[in-house]
């Protein structure tokens, strides 16, 4: 060409390097070529336009199958698209392969694009690069199996280290990272989340670098764009002021790849190679979907992490440290959540100290009071409801109000709180609670008991004999405002202790609440050891193992939250320790109240006592003490206006055993025996009592009476033994 004349066109240029022209309207579904693009693509030299369908008939089907995806990697990272395509003819032979080169512009409202670019033909790879060219089937087939494993392995890591592990231990096909980083941002700093192939230490001089460090890192944070560098050179060239800080490394190539998530960059991810890529449309396409796989793991385990914080945090606040301790008692308790949400539900237990003043002992411990209760739902709702009552039952109880006073207030302030529906939460149902409310003297063992719709208190006894124990009890919390919460009250013998749940430890499983509890006593009659361990038998029987004394890793068929307190009266045999052990003859005893208005509770009374005498030696025996005991507590509830106290002790070791029932009452009408006709209702009580005690009598008292009667097991008769006498009554009946 000579001085002076006109430069060519690019057309002339372009055709003189055997390079086309085409462009690609893909919203259109038009593809624009000029006369050498033609050539290149099989057709007639001439400029021409051809359909979406025209175009792909003409290409490989594995090769046309890729371009969306190599233009989207372009969209993404701001590069150009490149690929490889193989030309079929009409007869499906492959006739050349070209390189097209294009700059891929989107629509921000449609996502549709458009390509203008450049096609070049191009030689086939040799055989040893094979592994690398972006039109062998066999490096494709490698690539999905890579990614499919990749994405299932991220997919299962629960946690920020698990992700972490799963990333350094990937291996790409063809080209594998020696060197990962992945980093993070918190305001204006860059942090390091975890690395793998560097020594301990290494990571210190990227930690809490500033955004706007001249490091590739921190440009991906900042522009959400992925950085390239084949060689050191490169590195170098474009970030000279941190190339002295990646040199020390040994790396030969460099991949920064944003990690991105609901379009917000959270990081970035460096795969460094020890030697040199060339970081080919298929490469950076591996690369940016292990990248997004990772970002979505990552952000799933931070999501996870940070719910299980919350959750820690919130059964933490819920969840009170059960002390201080108390001389001569020992206390546990346990809360499991449901395996879903937030892991915190409606259950609670709380140990409030009250106030002190004459009911503090002379060891300086005073009365104190054990709560447990549980909201209706599982959701935050019910928790935010939970941590309300718990607060309002702590102030009732700390202004000194009896259990009954207690938990009236505490139901009116439920009511109060969950029937104020406002315009923001008119969906909101209104919610009740159940509860059990125990105020505990540790000087005498005494027990008063109001209960709101919640399960009864156990009782395992020094043996290991377990009895429920009916109380008295109303509504749950939040139904009726003005609802009465009788109170019952008991005596907690040494090395006894009582059990406190919530529904979830009984009826899961496919258990009722008759199949719950007896899985729930058999537990406690078989175990042998201290408070702590028989806690955590209790909720491993339902759900599994734990690690922790509130909460663990527990199976995932949780059904419902659960909540455990136990309290333990030390003595002989507890099992809790020998710092402050009672010695204790061998003692069982129960205590049932029967008021007048509570006629059903006879029924209660008699089942109390056949299981507190549930290994007697004659079932004869057992029949006839719940007989007697049913006419005693009747006919106080007949004969008198007074309500009555029924008292049942068993003494002594096995096979040579005495019980003594005691029923009081405060009448003065003392009963005398009476001779009923055959169809006369009543009139047996003393008369079945002589034929059937070993000893009866009774006592008048200041104000009112006890009637008593006595069974000794080394009298029970063997009906099948003849050199046993046959005496159906006692030798000497004592005088009422």
């Amino acid at each position: 060409m000579r001085t002076g004349e006109p430069l060519p066109t690019v057309g002339d240029v372009l055709a003189a390097l055997a390079t086309g022209l085409w462009r690609w309207n893909n919203d259109a579904g038009l593809v624009t070529l000029d006369a050498e693009a033609a050539r290149l693509l099989g057709l007639p030299a001439e400029p021409t336009t051809l359909t979406e369908a025209g175009v792909r008939s003409r290409l490989h089907p594995v090769d046309w199958n890729e371009i969306d995806g190599i233009v989207q990697l372009a969209l993404a990272e701001g590069t150009l698209a490149e690929a490889r395509m193989r030309v079929m003819d009409e007869q499906g032979r492959v006739i050349r392969t070209v390189r097209s080169r294009s700059r891929p512009t989107a629509d921000s409202q449609t996502g549709e694009y458009e390509l203008l670019g450049t096609l070049q033909e191009v030689s086939e790879q040799p055989p040893g690069a094979a592994a690398r060219t972006p039109v062998t089937g066999d490096w494709r087939r490698s690539r999905e199996a890579f990614l499919l494993d990749a994405g299932r392995a991220l997919a299962e890591a629960r946690s920020t280290e698990e992700v972490l592990r799963v990333a350094a231990g990937l291996s790409m096909p063809g080209f594998s990272p020696d060197g990962l980083a992945v980093f993070g941002a918190e305001g204006d700093r860059l942090t390091i989340i975890g690395h793998h192939g560097h020594q301990p230490g290494d990571e210190g001089p990227f930690s809490q670098m500033s955004l706007d460090t001249d490091y590739p890192a921190a440009e991906v944070v900042r522009t959400g764009r992925a950085v390239y560098l084949s060689t050191p050179e490169d590195y170098k060239a474009r970030y000279p002021a941190s190339w002295p800080l990646a040199q020390r490394f040994g790396r030969q190539s460099w991949a920064f790849l944003p990690l991105t998530v609901a379009g917000r960059t959270m990081g970035a991810w460096m795969a460094a190679f020890t030697y040199p890529v060339s970081f080919t449309p298929d490469e950076r396409s591996v690369l940016t979907t292990v990248a997004r796989m990772l970002a979505q793991a990552l952000s799933r385990a931070g999501v996870t992490e940070s719910e299980r914080e919350l959750t820690d945090g919130l059964q933490r606040s819920m969840m009170p440290t059960l002390g201080p301790q108390i001389p001569g008692m020992m206390v546990a308790a346990r809360y499991v959540p449901t395996g879903g949400g937030l892991q915190v539900g409606g259950d609670w237990y709380d140990m409030i100290p009250l106030p002190g003043g004459t009911s503090r002992t002379k060891s300086g411990a005073g009365r104190f009071a054990l709560v447990i209760g549980d909201v209706q739902g599982h959701d935050v709702r019910a928790a935010g409801l939970m941590g309300q009552l718990r607060i309002a039952l702590r102030a009732y109880a700390s202004e000194g109000h009896r259990p009954d006073a207690v938990l009236s207030r505490a139901s009116r302030f439920l009511y109060g709180i969950t029937n104020s529906v406002t315009p923001e939460d008119e969906d909101a149902d209104p919610r009740f609670a159940t509860c059990l409310y125990v105020e505990v003297d540790p000087a005498t063992g005494m027990l008063d008991i109001a209960r709101a719709g919640h399960p009864d208190p156990a009782i395992r006894m020094a043996d290991g004999t377990v009895l429920m124990r009916p109380t008295a009890g109303g509504l749950p919390l939040g139904i009726d405002p003005d609802a009465d919460y009788p109170t019952t009250r008991l005596a907690l013998e040494p090395a006894e202790t009582m059990l406190l749940c919530t529904d979830g430890l009984i009826e899961t499983g496919g258990h009722d609440l008759d199949t719950g509890w007896r899985r729930i006593r058999r537990i406690l009659e078989e175990h042998d050891g201290d408070m702590e361990a028989l806690a955590d038998s209790l909720v491993q029987a339902v759900h599994g193992p734990s690690s922790h004394h509130t909460t663990g890793p527990l199976a995932d068929r949780r059904e419902d939250d659960i909540a455990v307190l136990l309290l333990c009266r030390l003595g002989d045999g507890c099992g809790c320790g020998d710092a402050v052990a009672v010695v204790q003859p061998p003692v069982r005893r129960t205590m049932v109240s029967v008021a007048q208005a509570e006629p059903e509770r006879v029924a209660g009374a008699r089942q109390q006592l056949r299981e507190l005498l549930h290994d007697w030696a004659s079932d004869d025996q057992v029949d006839s003490a719940v007989l007697m005991t049913s006419e005693m507590v009747t006919n106080v509830l007949v004969h008198t206006d007074a309500d009555a106290l029924l008292i049942a002790e068993m003494t002594g070791e096995g096979g040579d055993r005495r019980l003594r029932v005691v029923v009081t009452d405060a009448s003065d009408d003392l009963p005398h025996k009476r001779h009923p006709g055959e169809l006369a209702s009543s009139g047996r009580g003393l008369v079945l009592m002589e034929l059937l005690a070993d000893a009866w009598g009774v006592d008048p008292q200041g104000q009112g009476k006890s009637i008593w009667f006595e069974l000794y097991e080394s009298s029970a008769k063997d009906p099948d033994d003849p050199d046993d006498p046959d005496d159906s009554g006692p030798s000497d009946v004592p005088a009422a």
